[in-house]
């Protein structure tokens, strides 16, 4: 170990490193209390007129902290008040007014930002007086104090308010006429007005903003007045879009942020609300303008506009909707006016496409709809009430005439025969998806039901269906519209067509077992369930041996496989290819040459030497064909032994005749002596030898007029009518025996909304059908109220 020893460090005595606090007396006297206000005076003052760097804020903090804790903070708070009034009247507001001929926006501002920054200092000084006296004594704390004071004895005193009010609004006008402003020195003089007001804006809705808002009123209302008496409305929209443009942004660059509101309501008023009416209505430009001449960009501004007011999407759609209102009712009387008769169309050729006819009534109702389909998702933003207005419409006009379900099925069924050749699949589709749109318009669905069968059954049974994909697919969305039963005897129609084919190609093997057919003719049969298909009791006529021998050996093959079941001949739509031989005389064959032939029968026409040989072959219906067949035994026939031979209706055979001697003179295969426009019973029909044509396959085509499709529309009204009275009575039951007892008209409401999706039913109707079920002990009245009906199990 080393010798050299260690040594303690000296004790230290503790009370030598005790921090000493000299408390504050408990007591002041008046003198004291004087003193220290005296410091804080002068601190003050001194501090507004920014020579602050040499004061102590330490020091000044606890002399406040001292006259607040000693009870003297009134006299504190008192003396602050009095120093900033005198120094805002005696140098600010002195400072400010003699401004009022100058720099008046960049003075006010020097001395507001001076005053605030001298106000915080101050407020820093005297915190602990906000935080004790103030909240005791439920007094302003200092900083607002100060905003009262400078507000109190700068801004309303001296005129200094009006003035400021007077240049702000001055400016406004100056930018509103195009001249460049100091927006910046607007923008504080507006920020110190909210300031001002202690966060609610008072002082500044107070001393500018109501002013500014009524001046730009009155601007605003002589602008527009002056515009819209030299500008058209297109050019008026685009003007109230600038002005609404304008004013937003000259409020958020120097305005208060709840004023932009505020302003464009205003404009709102002046330039739209008080204006809207003229605009729409304007002759040459307003909104009926815009959609016929479809300025889809005018239309957009102008719903744009409009709909910043409350009735201005209402006033919007009342216009459009009487501009579609009258475009569709005018499609309706056009069709209703010129397409009477033209319903069934020429079965080979095209139907013309315009107004008058049904397909372009139906194709003119969807370029209608697909025009205000687009004003809808182009102009209107898809706007539902715009939506629901053109539904309501289209609803409204399409049911203005009772022939709309018969158009419709008519359109389709022209689009499912010729006009989808030269369509794909996607194009195929937009048509049969439009029709539907069509469809769900239409309250008479029943009654296009009825109309589709029938034209259903023709496309079918005549093969004119282009495409069966097309025929499945529009069954298919009128059965996800309208349910199964809608279609159920629509898809038993192609059940049917698939049977017969089967049946038919059975019968072919039969046939050549038996060694060929019956008279040499090939004969096609489909066999149809009666239930399925809309078939009319059709008058069987007198056919031809050949045929009617065809047709019974066909009739024994089926009764043989099918026991008990019974077939009947149905020549409505049945048809047939006539080869025929025409002999093509040189010269016109004059009466005695007839009868000469007549008398040595037909095979004397064969030996003229003057006639060259013409084999067409005649594409006709059941009716031309036994028609035709007839000359082959007399060269003339009288339409009246015509009629006895081949016991054809009357009117059918009138078609006939007029088709193949009165048609088209491409088609004319038979000649007529006759006088006058109809066929009378003494007119003489023979063949035309001197028909000619390039064509080999002819097409002879029923000819239809005018009062050939009446009686068919009422035939099938009157069919609609009678099936109507077995739902409406079905309805009746199911709602009766559900609710075993109800009220008249209840029952009216309940079987009408059961109904309304097929048809909308007459409330006569259901009342006559109460009536018929009553009679039949279904129903019963109540015997204490002729107003309730009961439902007998």
């Amino acid at each position: 170990m080393s010798g050299r020893s260690q040594q303690r460090p000296p004790q230290q005595n503790p009370s030598q490193n005790r921090v000493r606090i000299r408390a504050f007396p408990t007591t002041m006297d008046e003198k004291y209390i004087g003193q220290i206000w005296g410091l804080l005076d002068r601190a003050i003052r001194e501090i507004q007129r920014k020579n602050n760097s040499g004061l102590s804020f330490e020091e000044l903090y606890r002399n406040a902290y001292t006259m607040v804790l000693h009870k003297h903070g009134e006299r504190l708070y008192s003396g602050l008040k009095n120093v900033v009034t005198e120094f805002l009247q005696t140098h600010v507001r002195v400072e400010v007014e003699n401004s009022m001929s100058g720099e008046f926006l960049s003075t006010l501002n020097a001395v507001w930002q001076d005053h605030t920054t001298a106000m915080v200092m101050i407020r820093d000084i005297l915190m602990y007086m906000d935080r004790v006296y103030v909240q005791q004594h439920n007094v302003d704390p200092v900083y607002q104090l100060g905003l009262k004071l400078f507000c109190s004895e700068v801004i309303f005193a001296g005129g200094i308010g009006d003035h400021l009010r007077s240049i702000l609004l001055s400016m406004v006008a100056a930018e509103r006429r195009g001249e460049t402003i100091p927006r910046i020195a607007i923008k504080n003089a507006c920020a110190m007005l909210v300031a001002l007001g202690n966060d609610n804006n008072s002082v500044y809705e107070k001393e500018f903003e109501k002013y500014f808002l009524h001046e730009s009123a009155e601007f605003y209302q002589n602008e527009s007045q002056r515009f819209l008496a030299s500008n058209s409305a297109s050019v008026y929209l685009r003007k109230v879009e600038e002005c609404l443009a304008e004013e937003a942004q000259r409020a958020k660059m120097y305005l208060a942020a709840n004023t932009e509101a505020k302003i464009l309501s205003v404009l709102d008023a002046e330039l739209i609300t008080k204006h809207m009416d003229t605009i729409i209505e304007m002759e040459n430009s307003g909104m009926v303008y815009m959609l016929m001449h479809e300025k889809n960009e005018d239309l957009k501004r102008l719903y744009t506009l409009l709909r910043r007011v409350d009735t201005g999407i209402r006033k919007m759609t009342d216009c459009m909707s009487g501009y579609l209102r009258s475009k569709g009712k005018l499609l309706v009387d056009t069709a209703c006016n010129d397409a009477i008769g033209k319903s069934e169309g020429d079965e080979g050729s095209s139907v013309a496409v315009n107004a008058g006819s049904p397909i372009g009534y139906v194709q003119s109702m969807m370029d209608l709809k697909d025009k205000f389909d687009q004003f809808l998702n182009e102009a209107f933003s898809g706007d539902k009430t715009f939506k629901q207005k053109i539904q309501s419409d289209f609803e409204y006009f399409l049911n203005l005439t009772p022939k709309s379900p018969e158009f419709l099925s008519l359109y389709i069924d022209d689009m499912l025969k010729r006009g989808m050749k030269q369509m794909n699949d996607a194009q195929a589709e937009v048509i049969l998806d439009k029709s539907m749109v069509l469809f769900r318009f239409l309250q008479e669905k029943d009654v296009f039901e009825r109309y589709y069968k029938q034209h259903l059954a023709k496309r079918l049974l005549l093969q004119k269906a282009i495409s069966d994909d097309s025929e499945k697919a529009m069954i298919s969305k009128l059965k996800t519209e309208c349910g199964c039963q809608f279609t159920s005897k629509l898809e038993g129609m192609f059940k049917d067509m698939e049977v017969s084919q089967n049946i038919m190609g059975e019968y072919r093997e039969y046939q050549e077992r038996q060694g060929g057919s019956a008279g040499g003719i090939d004969m096609y049969v489909r066999v149809l369930t009666k239930v399925y298909w809309p078939t009319q009791n059709v008058p069987m006529c007198q056919l031809p041996p050949s045929a009617a021998d065809a047709f019974n050996q066909f009739e024994a093959f089926y009764l043989n496989k099918h026991n008990g079941r019974k077939l009947a001949l149905n020549p409505g739509l049945g048809y047939a290819d006539v080869k025929a031989i025409f002999y093509g005389a040189s010269a016109a064959v004059n009466d005695e040459q007839s009868q000469q032939e007549e008398q040595a029968g037909p095979s004397s026409r064969q030996n003229s030497g003057r006639r060259k040989e013409e084999h067409k072959i005649l594409q006709v219906n059941t009716y031309q064909m036994v028609v035709l067949l007839r000359f082959n035994e007399r060269t003339r026939y009288t339409f009246e032994e015509l009629l006895q031979d081949t016991q054809i209706p009357e009117r059918e055979l009138k078609r006939s005749l007029a088709s193949m001697a009165m048609g088209k003179t491409s088609q004319r295969v038979l000649c007529r002596r006759g006088r006058g426009k109809e066929i009378e019973n003494e007119d003489e029909f023979s063949v035309n030898e001197g028909f000619s044509s390039k064509l080999t396959r002819i097409r002879i085509q029923m000819v239809s007029g005018r009062g050939d499709t009446e009686p068919e529309r009422k035939e099938t009204r009157k069919k609609v009518d009678d099936d109507r009275k077995h739902e409406v009575e079905a309805a009746i039951v199911r709602v009766m025996k559900a609710r075993k007892k109800l009220l008249h008209n209840q029952l009216i409401t309940e079987v009408t909304d059961q109904l309304k999706a097929r048809f909308l039913p007459d409330p006569v109707l259901i009342k006559k059908r109460i009536e018929s079920l009553i009679d039949r002990e279904y129903l019963e009245r109540d015997r204490t109220d002729h107003r309730s009906y009961s439902y007998l199990a």
